[in-house]
């Protein structure tokens, strides 16, 4: 182009520079020129009949880092809400637990079918609290429950209405880094039914994480998916304790955790289990689902149990799960398990005790806890599909929802095995 010819129309390249005349010269004489008080006229485009005005177009591209002249607003998409029992939606947290951080998770509405009582139920009942767990406020109870779905969130694709469900009562709401090594249970910010300050599912309706609700084969009943919840502690107990085929057992306390610990180590291949208890009644239950062993604590020593559970056995056992929470009890464990064994810490009692660590230690007894159960349900399901584990006889008192106090007085008690609550007044069946 030659010095001092203007540029055609539309195009974007500048005018060439003058003799002597440099960039940062030209720029500094434009802002110094004063500017035109008169409007450059806009140019108007002739009108098409049917059609609208078209723009003008641009002489040139923005530049890469320069925002276009003309931005198209961002439309805002509805974010869902929270399902009520009403049918309707409401922002709310999640009832059954959810994803705060990641957005609203997805819920089913349930009808309540059978509810069981679990020892923990009691305990906030009579005390207001398990450990760090205070009650503070009035909290609805029951986590080892099942129901039918009646009615799912809009995200739902795996439930619909009418699908009977077992309930997972634990629901992380954050996906921490717990959630991503597959140990949600540790999550520091899980909703856990029954645990304050979130309230249970002992009601007639209740709205839970749809991810954590697991439907039940046909030949699974209400009261086996209810009692998926204390069997998948002993399901968790029997991992963390490595049985296998072959494994000898050693299972202090008959309640329904031992039981269950029971039921499933002997599903897993144990070859031998002793459990050991007070109740004269709870070891015949015992005996009667499959104990090899039993005893019946009276005044023994922990060391004189430790000797008794070898004789039977005719050697020490190599894991056992101390399901009771007493002080004697853990003694007993830790004496009895054979060196290079595993104890596994199940029950929940004081918050010290005292215990012979250095036995433990100087034989490399593997001291493991347990807190809960994580990804337990899908293999808890197909153990009862299969009838490969029979639960049923756990179940020794049914009561209708408008007697919970009399069904929580008989498990304070301590009469049967496991109290039953039957939500849905049209059908107390099991």
């Amino acid at each position: 182009m030659r010095p001092g010819h203007s540029p055609a129309p539309g195009s974007c390249q500048p005018p060439a520079l003058g003799p002597g005349e440099s960039p940062s010269g030209r720029r500094r004489a434009q802002r110094l020129q004063p500017r035109s008080s008169t409007k450059r006229p806009r140019r108007r485009l002739p009108l098409t009949p049917g059609l609208p005005a078209a723009r003008p177009p641009a002489a040139c591209a923005p530049a890469r880092g320069q925002r276009p002249l003309l931005r198209r607003k961002r439309r805002e998409r509805p974010r869902p809400g929270w399902l009520r029992e009403d049918g309707g939606t409401t922002r709310r947290e999640p009832v059954g637990g959810g994803a705060s951080r990641r957005g609203p998770a997805p819920e089913v509405l349930l009808r309540m079918h059978s509810v069981g009582i679990c020892g923990s139920d009691v305990h906030y009942w009579q005390n207001g609290r398990i450990g760090d767990f205070i009650v503070k406020k009035p909290m609805v109870l029951g986590h080892e429950a099942s129901g039918i779905v009646i009615k799912v969130g809009s995200s739902v694709t795996h439930l619909k209405p009418g699908d009977r469900v077992a309930i997972e009562p634990g629901a992380p709401r954050d996906f921490d880094e717990f959630c991503k090594i597959g140990r949600y249970n540790l999550s520091p910010t899980i909703f856990f039914c029954a645990t304050p300050p979130d309230d249970g599912n002992l009601c007639r309706y209740y709205a839970h994480n749809a991810n954590f609700c697991y439907k039940l084969p046909d030949n699974i009943t209400f009261e086996e998916g209810a009692l998926i919840e204390p069997l998948s502690v002993g399901i968790h107990a029997c991992r963390r304790g490595g049985v296998t085929l072959g494994s000898k057992v050693l299972i202090c306390g008959a309640g329904p955790i031992g039981l269950v610990c029971l039921l499933v180590a002997k599903t897993m291949g144990a070859a031998q289990v002793v459990i050991t208890d007070l109740s004269t009644s709870r070891l015949e239950k015992a005996k009667e689902i499959g104990a090899d062993f039993t005893i019946q604590i009276k005044k023994e020593t922990p060391k004189d149990m430790a000797c008794m559970v070898q004789g039977l056995l005719n050697s020490m056992p190599d894991i056992t799960m101390e399901c009771s929470g007493a002080e004697a009890s853990i003694q007993t464990g830790i004496y009895a398990t054979r060196s290079g064994g595993t104890l596994v810490l199940v029950g929940l009692g004081p918050e010290m005790v005292h215990v012979p660590i250095v036995n433990a230690a100087v034989r490399e007894v593997d001291i493991k806890g347990i807190f809960r159960y994580c990804n337990t349900w899908p293999m808890a399901i197909a153990m009862l599909a299969s009838k490969k584990v029979d639960i049923k006889p756990l179940v020794t008192h049914r009561f209708p929802l408008e007697k919970a106090l009399e069904a929580f007085e008989t498990t304070k008690k301590g009469l049967g095995v496991k109290v039953m609550l039957k939500c849905d007044p049209s059908d107390q069946n099991p």
